[in-house]
């Protein structure tokens, strides 16, 4: 079954209000081209940085859910809304909520790993200080097969992506807002690398660049194919991304080339469990 998918690559600025009017007009344009399932980038509602995202959060019945469920309900799409500050328990998440065609909510991920760096030379954060990490990988059925939805640092830990792949997901969807500095250097391998390796298809959805905002995102919103190739692909633009996702190419690339049917769990399991330098225990 194949259906097409839409990226939102909108610009996010300091004014929420601003930015739910920007990412309701993109959704309803990648729906006015076809899309039926549609994606928003990381923390698309408020600005990339500790210092805002308390500030910005919001429960699970405030204004950002209810937009996006509104809207998948009269447009009759699915929705991957990006991520928000979402607050719970008076903890704050990096939380991606999913919605069917009916609006209704039938998973949400909350970002697992932390982006905790120091860069020499460019960029140092330290996410932890405000967020609470989630605790499970996210896959959820739809009626075209099962999707799995990860966020922006957790791209960096391929063992989540094989075990999506090994659940069922042959579409995965990561709302990420790369630095310029790691975009330039890790974005394009990481996105057809972790395609290529679970045989999925894999689609990343940035913020634009705003050379004048407060955080400079990467952009170049993109979906690679399971034979680790772009079937879509932007640049630094507001901009939406249009991709058709065939599941039956998934089958015909896993016929071809059975890597999944090739894993050796057995060893993977017995290195896990014993300590070995160079062959040796």
């Amino acid at each position: 079954m194949s259906f097409l998918l839409g990226l939102c690559q909108m610009r996010v600025e300091k004014d929420k209000q601003k930015n739910l009017q920007r990412g309701e007009a993109m959704i309803r344009e990648a729906a006015k081209k076809g899309a039926e399932m549609i994606a928003l980038p990381e923390i698309f509602n408020c600005p990339y940085s500790n210092k805002f995202f308390r500030e910005y959060a919001e429960t699970s019945q405030g204004q950002t859910v209810s937009m996006l469920s509104s809207l998948a309900k009269e447009l009759s799409v699915y929705i991957v809304g990006g991520s928000i500050p979402e607050l719970d328990d008076d903890k704050v998440y990096n939380t991606s909520f999913i919605f069917n065609r009916q609006g209704e909510i039938i998973g949400k991920h909350r970002k697992i790993h932390m982006f905790d760096i120091d860069i020499a030379g460019g960029i140092s954060m330290k996410e932890s200080d405000i967020l609470t990490p989630g605790d499970r990988m996210t896959v959820v059925d739809t009626e075209f097969g099962k999707i799995g939805v990860a966020i922006c640092y957790d791209s960096r830990f391929p063992e989540l992506f094989r075990n999506m792949a090994l659940a069922g997901a042959k579409l995965i969807l990561l709302p990420a807002a790369y630095t310029l500095m790691t975009g330039i250097s890790h974005w394009d391998i990481t996105m057809r690398a972790r395609a290529l390796d679970n045989q999925v298809f894999f689609a990343a959805i940035s913020p634009s660049r705003d050379p004048h905002g407060h955080y400079q995102a990467y952009g170049h919103s993109c979906v690679a194919t399971p034979w680790g190739e772009f079937s879509a692909r932007t640049d630094t633009r507001e901009s939406v991304v249009l991709a058709e996702i065939d599941f039956e190419y998934i089958d015909s690339i896993r016929q071809q080339l059975p890597i999944l049917r090739h894993r050796r769990p057995d060893i993977y399991r017995q290195a896990a469990e014993q300590d070995y330098i160079g062959g040796e225990k």
